[in-house]
């Protein structure tokens, strides 16, 4: 999970859809100004280029909670059905970060070790970014039913590729401290708008007396 910018003004039609008895909050404008704002990324789990991307409210608007936020532009997320699935738990309804207005790698650390992920918050104090945390950590390791099982190991799997392309990247520029295409490489794979940026980032921050001369990245892009 990373910081996202949203866009404004809010989509037209959510205003008018509001109004309707059953009124839609996933029209075009809307679908198309999620899917750019959010780089087509699940904001939870940050896998990319969606299959079945979805609407996600942040705050519930069913079961009689929040109703008034359902067409609220800033409650509505660019999620992957796997992650608004699990994210629909009560515990999970009023408690986790807004990234849009909370930079979650301010709160949280995003680790893989050994193909496993371990999301935990800087403060344990921070009842929102812990919440968080847990919530992130279930989406790539829930194992409830066989569908969860599923869709959890590949999010794992293609984080762990994802990852590896990374280290290699970062070998390559130890062995090639000059190369601009190795540069070039980096500074993309470390966008906010890569895949699993938030692991990615995570890494090069915490190891870098290593990768100094990537700190420039991790701190504009």
């Amino acid at each position: 999970m990373v910081k996202i910018e949203r866009s404004f003004p809010a989509p037209a039609s959510l205003a008018a859809e509001s109004e309707k008895v059953s009124g839609s909050y996933s029209k075009p404008d809307v679908i198309r100004q999620l899917k750019a704002d959010f780089h087509n990324k699940c904001y939870i789990c940050e896998m990319k280029d969606l299959q079945d991307p979805e609407v996600e409210h942040l705050l519930p608007h069913k079961n009689g909670k929040y109703p008034e936020r359902k067409f609220d532009w800033n409650n509505l997320f660019w999620s992957c059905g796997h992650c608004n699935s699990v994210k629909n738990q009560e515990k999970y309804d009023t408690g986790i970060l807004d990234c849009c207005k909370k930079d979650p790698e301010k709160a949280i650390f995003f680790r893989m070790y050994e193909g496993n992920i371990c999301v935990t918050a800087m403060d344990s104090a921070d009842k929102r970014a812990v919440l968080t945390a847990d919530l992130i950590q279930e989406v790539f390791n829930i194992k409830n039913t066989g569908m969860r099982v599923c869709k959890s190991a590949l999010r794992l799997q293609k984080l762990n590729m994802e990852m590896n392309i990374l280290y290699d990247n970062l070998e390559e520029m130890r062995r090639n401290p000059e190369s601009k295409v190795v540069r070039r490489k980096l500074r993309a794979l470390l966008r906010r708008e890569s895949e699993f940026a938030a692991f990615k980032r995570n890494y090069v921050r915490e190891n870098q007396d290593r990768f100094p001369q990537l700190a420039e990245y991790i701190e504009t892009l």
